[in-house]
């Protein structure tokens, strides 16, 4: 569920808020819906990833990606996927974390269970 609300909430204001939003849209929805570290990372890097591979996509598909083409050369990379691959790992590992920063937050603010009595009755 974690996964497809980042997916969601990214890949709708990817076109309205900056680039760095998807660390705060990550982080919310990490304390809203993350019970577990590894959920949280993993939600966060795959949705992000994913999103920045398709906004990539679908702006350099019409241009029949002249502009990642020279980009990458510019990088020395020999092909755009190369570039296309590093933006989305770049993009994941921000999403990752900003999941698992929202996901510590939330485990801090989380109330401790009052210890349990022994048998005997004594403490």
């Amino acid at each position: 569920m974690l996964f497809f609300i980042i997916f969601i909430l990214c890949l709708a204001t990817s076109y309205i808020l900056p680039w760095w939003a998807i660390a705060i849209i990550a982080f919310a929805a990490a304390i809203y819906a993350g019970y577990r570290q590894a959920q949280a990372f993993f939600s966060g890097f795959g949705a992000v990833f994913c999103v920045w591979i398709i906004i990539a996509l679908f702006k350099s598909i019409p241009n029949n990606h002249i502009l990642a083409t020279r980009v990458a050369a510019l990088f020395g990379a020999p092909h755009w996927l190369i570039l296309l691959g590093v933006t989305a790992l770049i993009g994941g590992l921000v999403g990752g974390t900003a999941a698992l920063s929202g996901y510590y937050v939330k485990r801090a603010f989380e109330k401790e269970a009052p210890p349990k009595p022994s048998p005997e009755g004594r403490a």
